[in-house]
């Protein structure tokens, strides 16, 4: 995501999750190291790990406020982690673990000054159970370039025991891809583009 504002969320379209039974492993929302005996079955030093849609809704502030070493706290250590390939684009890559993803949110933000999108930056949030969608626009401004970009964008993430597993994004990547381009690359050898025009 290019680091669009998040001042206004969507209203609610599923209920909240029951609290996860399952046992702790990360450090979640709660303050505080693990220590001592084993905490409560789901909860983090008596806390209980917050469900999806807290931990999602958390995310998009923290994008929004454009800090990515607080962006990466909520992720798990191990990340599923899916933009499409687009090897015209640095900041595309694997990004498997949670010191990567501050990586990436560190060099989007170098890479890609946000700009107003078209549409609303957030349209839908819906959380069932682990699993939430949240779809928008997004646009930048690619500071190497100069080029701008738009794309709507579908965002997959799955929360288990308060961390973000899974991050899937799906968005225009032929449009991020052009926005990268330099000139000299924007139009195909033979095209007429390419060619001199016939008046100059």
């Amino acid at each position: 995501m290019t680091g669009t504002q998040t001042d206004h969320m969507p209203a609610a379209t599923a209920p909240k999750n029951a609290p996860d039974n399952r046992p702790a492993t990360g450090p979640a929302l709660a303050t505080g190291p693990v220590t001592g005996t084993a905490p409560a079955a789901g909860t983090v030093t008596g806390v209980p790990a917050p469900d999806a849609r807290a931990v999602v809704e958390e995310f998009l502030s923290r994008v929004g406020a454009g800090d990515p070493e607080r962006i990466a706290e909520l992720f798990a250590e191990q990340v599923d982690w899916m933009i499409a390939d687009n090897p015209a684009v640095p900041w595309v890559r694997p990004r498997p673990t949670r010191a990567d993803v501050a990586a990436h949110f560190r060099e989007l933000a170098a890479g890609v000054e946000p700009t107003a999108p078209r549409g609303r930056p957030l349209e839908a949030l819906v959380v069932e159970g682990d699993e939430a969608v949240v779809t928008g626009n997004l646009a930048g401004r690619v500071r190497a370039t100069g080029k701008e970009f738009v794309s709507p964008f579908a965002l997959r993430l799955t929360v288990e025991r308060g961390l973000v597993v899974r991050y899937h994004l799906y968005e225009d990547g032929v449009a991020v891809a052009a926005a990268c381009a330099p000139d000299d690359e924007d139009r195909a050898p033979g095209s007429a583009s390419a060619s001199p025009s016939a008046t100059s």
